[in-house]
């Protein structure tokens, strides 16, 4: 078996997929894949126009046949293939509790982050414009923080947010944080000390090495949106 992790290293949910493979100790090549625009291959096998997709060449080398498209299946996929160490808890609601955070990671937390902060800072940038740093600001100042509130209290003493060890929830939640963490840092550790502990936790794991030193050679520069 051979697998292929097709995307682009600036995409927290190519992070989210990359991080799980390297936690399982899966073995894996990337490809890196331009999507704008999406080339008609690429088209082909992710439905969704949307990365990460991966390939398992023994099931299909070309074409749809031995693809999965999104993120949260590639992680489902993994961990069926490697069952230790689990990233979904044995524990129902626990597991339930895990796939929320992922869930709420990938839609809240990814709007707030990449929408709001993210592009209009970065895409600009590859354009060779000026960022637009008051939508940024705006963000920075008006949507994060009540998201940081809430893990904030989901955190609580704990160092994870489900149970006693490291689970899909919070990777998920890590991998968007890394997104504003190269474009602008963390929140304030005075008023979030236990979320800015939480990912300094995160990401001083293996898994997110790899992925964070190509990111931080692409983005080489941090912007201040507390003012």
């Amino acid at each position: 078996m051979s697998l292929i992790l097709y995307g682009a290293p600036l995409s927290p949910f190519v992070r989210k997929a990359d991080v799980v493979l390297r936690e399982k100790a899966i073995p894996f090549e990337s490809e890196s894949v331009n999507i704008l625009p999406m080339p008609d291959w690429f088209v082909e096998i992710s439905p969704a126009r949307k990365i990460p997709v991966l390939r398992d060449t023994s099931v299909g080398a070309e074409g749809p046949e031995g693809t999965i498209p999104d993120s949260s299946a590639i992680c489902v996929f993994a961990e069926r293939l490697a069952a230790t160490p689990a990233l979904y808890p044995a524990d129902a609601f626990a597991c339930g509790r895990a796939v929320w955070f992922e869930e709420w990671a990938d839609s809240e937390l990814a709007h707030a982050i990449g929408l709001g902060i993210f592009r209009p800072i970065m895409f600009p940038i590859f354009s060779k414009q000026e960022p637009d740093l008051e939508t940024a600001k705006r963000s920075w100042n008006e949507k994060l923080p009540p998201l940081f509130d809430y893990l904030e209290g989901e955190l609580g003493e704990e160092d994870f947010l489900v149970g006693e060890a490291v689970s899909i929830g919070d990777i998920a939640v890590a991998c968007q944080l890394v997104q504003l963490e190269l474009v602008a840092g963390l929140p304030d550790a005075s008023r979030w000390p236990r979320v800015v502990a939480f990912q300094e936790r995160m990401t001083a794991r293996a898994s997110f090495a790899p992925t964070r030193a190509i990111c931080r050679k692409i983005i080489k520069q941090q912007f201040d949106l507390s003012a």
